[in-house]
């Protein structure tokens, strides 16, 4: 009788989970694709176009600092944006955070900027459901959100800065910042409405 070779041992108990973890991990990959660092807030929704309408889907961005456009730097920036799908498009909702450098309009110091913000837009299937905003979902399932992230965030900027509400501002004679040190100088001019008139009158 001719001898069967034993096959080597196999154990099932420890390796099937690996397997089903890498099966979920692929998953993931394709529903969660790992953004590009060139452009952090480009996004695939290709995969929500073909579910059920109500589908909704997260996604998070956490990124420790970024440019958008020529100007706007931001720090910190946390966020989330929900996708949902609707007869008319998707529904982009998004929640961010983010911390900024502006100037003060008194004194000009540079101080830290909390920036916290939202938006909700619509990306239209087709011309017929557009909004005012005019989006429309792109062919290939991509969109990019950083001009919507850098829109909003800019409207959060306050008008006129102050690094705090008792900022003395600078000496109108030598320019020097009065929250350091007071300098001694002491304006003539006066907010009166009576203030040209005693020029007039010297």
């Amino acid at each position: 009788m001719r001898e069967i070779a034993s096959l080597p041992s196999f154990d099932f108990a420890k390796n099937a989970p690996l397997r089903t973890a890498a099966r979920n991990d692929e998953c993931l990959l394709r529903i969660n694709p790992m953004p590009s660092p060139r452009k952090p807030f480009r996004i695939n929704v290709g995969f929500i176009i073909h579910e059920e309408v109500g589908y909704n889907h997260d996604f998070p961005f956490d990124i420790s600092k970024l440019t958008l456009g020529e100007d706007l730097e931001l720090r910190k920036l946390d966020g989330l944006v929900n996708v949902g799908k609707t007869p008319q498009g998707l529904i982009l909702q998004g929640d961010f955070s983010a911390e900024t450098t502006l100037s003060c309009v008194r004194c000009l110091a540079e101080f830290n900027h909390n920036l916290e913000w939202n938006f909700t837009e619509l990306y239209a299937f087709d011309k017929r459901s557009v909004t005012e905003s005019g989006l429309i979902l792109p062919e290939d399932a991509h969109i990019d959100l950083a001009p919507l992230v850098r829109e909003y965030a800019i409207l959060e900027i306050p008008i006129s800065p102050l690094h705090g509400p008792n900022c003395k501002g600078l000496c109108p004679v030598c320019g020097q910042n009065l929250n350091e040190k007071d300098c001694g100088h002491r304006s003539e001019h006066t907010d009166s409405p009576f203030a040209k008139l005693k020029d007039l009158l010297e």
